[in-house]
């Protein structure tokens, strides 16, 4: 019995460390925005938009994306999400890139063009979050870009 529970042990200990092996050095992929374009018109009730989406893998093993969800917030409100099945697998130190189709909150963007008309900005922020799935053993891979547009027209120098 004590035997069985030393091999049980090892047994354990390496597993763990196997798995604490498996990316020590893993680095973030970076997801860029390429093209944001309306779809085609279709049947649906709300306007669907493609957004071309390309994938940059800085790590040496290749990352198999099962698939991803993903939302767009200006100034606190989603006013685009979606969820993506079936992506391309992305080859070490390689670039994937393909489109998804997203569909508006329309409540979202309700509320944000109505303090958009109330509210005198000159900049409004975004936030651009992405969840990639690469499968079961591996943990999900969150993304995320923030930043701001600026709403002032530019001046023309004369």
């Amino acid at each position: 019995m004590r035997q069985f529970r030393f091999i049980f042990l090892f047994t354990m200990v390496y597993f763990l460390s196997a798995c604490a092996s498996l990316s020590p050095e893993f680095e973030q992929p970076q997801v860029n925005i390429t093209s944001f374009n309306l779809a085609p018109s279709s049947t649906a009730s709300a306007p669907t938009f493609l957004i071309g989406l390309q994938v940059i893998n800085p790590n040496r093993q290749a990352l198999p994306l099962k698939g991803m969800s993903y939302s767009v917030e200006v100034d606190g409100y989603r006013i685009l999400s979606g969820a993506e099945p079936d992506l391309p697998r992305v080859a070490a130190y390689g670039t994937e890139e393909f489109t998804i189709q997203a569909v508006p909150d329309l409540l979202g963007s309700a509320k944000l063009i109505s303090q958009l008309m109330s509210h005198h900005q000159d900049a409004v922020k975004y936030r651009f979050k992405a969840r990639l799935d690469i499968g079961s053993l591996f943990p999900f891979i969150d993304i995320e870009e923030a930043g701001e547009l600026s709403l002032k027209r530019p001046s023309s120098s004369q």
